[in-house]
C-alpha cells in the first residue's frame, strides 16, 4: 500500500474565461472542481496505475467531505484527520484569449497542537500498513518546519521508506530527519548546498553532497533535459522522448507517484526512474492535473533513455 500525506488539501477550481479583465465582471465559460494538494496529485496517478493507495492529512467541514467523496472514483481510500473549519479552495483562471493563467491560493485553516497530535496518532497506525509513504506540499498555518521532520522520523522508526517533496524551510528542516528520497529543483538544491549548480557536473556534485548526508535517493528535475538521480546504485540520467504537452502542472507529483510505485515494487533504480519518467510525461499529455492514461505511459516507457554516469 502507498500512503500519501497531504497536510494542506484543497478543492482545486479551474475557471476557463475568454479575456480576463481586472476590476470587471468575468463570465466563466466552463469550470471543473477536483481534489487538490500535492499529496493528492501523487495519490491519483498511483491509483490509476493500479496500486492500493490510502490518502491521509487534514480535511475540514463540507469542503473536506467533498474532497473525500471525489477521491472515490479513483479508488483512493481516504483516512484523513477531520477538523471543524472548512478546507481551502485554490482557483486557477485560464484565459483562452490571452493564454494567461492566474491563480488564487487560499491559506486554509489554522491547526492547533492538539490537532497535530491527534493526526500523529492516526499516522503512526497507517504507517504500519504502508509499503512506502509519500508526503508532499505545504503545511497549514499553525504548523512549522518541524512538522515534516516529526512525520519523517515516525516513518523511519517504523522501518519504511519515505519520500519528502516540499520546499523552503520545510525541506531544509525535513531533510535533517533523513527521508529516503527528496526531489529538489535547481533552486532548492542551490539553497540546500550553497553551490551555484550552473552546469550538469555541478548539479551532480551538489546532489552527491546531499546523498552523503544520509538521503538515499536525490532526484533532480532538469526540465527539458529530463532528470538525474544520485543514489547508492550510482548516478542515473533519464531522457524522455518529445511529447505534445498539454498541461505540465502536477507532472512533478506524477513523477513522485512513479518513484513510490517503483520503491514499493522493490525495482532497481534504472527501472524506477524509467517508470517515474514515463508516468510524468504521460501526465503532461492530459489536461487534468494528476491524471494520465496507461496506454500513453506504456507507449513512452520503452522510449525513455536511462544513462548511467560515473
Amino acid at each position: 500500500m502507498i500512503l500519501t500525506v497531504t497536510l494542506n488539501a484543497a478543492i482545486d477550481k479551474r475557471y476557463v474565461v475568454e479575456g480576463y479583465k481586472v476590476g470587471e465582471v468575468n463570465r466563466v465559460k466552463e469550470c471543473a472542481y477536483v481534489p487538490g494538494g500535492k499529496g493528492l496529485n501523487v495519490s491519483k496517478p498511483a491509483a490509476i496505475y493500479g496500486a492500493e493507495v490510502v490518502a491521509t492529512g487534514f480535511v475540514g467541514g463540507h469542503a473536506g467531505n467533498y474532497i473525500e467523496e471525489k477521491l472515490l472514483p479513483f479508488h483512493i481510500k481516504s483516512d484523513f484527520y477531520h477538523v471543524e473549519a472548512e478546507s481551502r479552495s485554490c482557483i486557477n483562471i485560464w484565459d483562452e484569449v490571452n493564454h494567461v493563467q492566474t491563480e488564487f491560493l487560499e491559506p486554509g485553516f489554522t491547526l492547533t497542537q492538539e490537532d497535530f497530535d491527534g493526526f500523529t496518532e492516526k499516522f503512526k497506525e497507517l504507517v504500519q500498513k504502508a509499503d512506502v509513504v509519500a508526503m508532499s506540499g505545504s503545511v497549514p498555518k499553525g504548523l512549522d518546519g518541524t512538522a515534516y521532520q516529526k512525520l519523517v522520523k515516525i516513518v523511519k522508526e517504523a522501518g519504511k521508506p519515505v519520500i519528502l517533496d516540499t520546499s523552503g524551510r520545510l525541506l531544509e528542516m525535513g531533510i535533517e530527519a533523513c527521508p529516503t528520497m527528496i526531489k529538489p529543483n535547481i533552486d532548492e538544491i542551490r539553497m540546500l548546498t550553497g553551490k551555484p549548480c550552473d552546469s550538469f557536473e555541478e548539479i551532480i556534485e551538489a546532489a552527491k553532497v546531499i546523498h552523503g548526508k544520509g538521503i538515499e535517493i536525490v532526484a533532480v528535475s532538469l526540465g527539458g533535459d529530463g532528470s538525474i538521480v544520485v543514489c547508492d546504485e550510482g548516478i542515473f540520467q533519464a531522457k524522455v522522448p518529445k511529447i505534445d504537452a498539454v498541461n505540465t502542472v502536477g507532472c512533478g507529483d506524477s513523477m513522485i507517484a512513479g518513484f513510490a510505485l517503483g520503491i514499493s515494487e522493490k525495482l532497481p533504480m534504472e527501472e524506477i526512474l524509467r517508470k517515474a519518467s514515463a508516468i510524468s510525461a504521460a501526465a503532461a499529455m492530459r489536461e487534468e492535473t494528476g491524471f494520465f492514461v496507461k496506454e500513453d505511459m506504456e507507449e513512452i516507457l520503452p522510449k525513455v533513455q536511462i544513462m548511467k554516469h560515473n
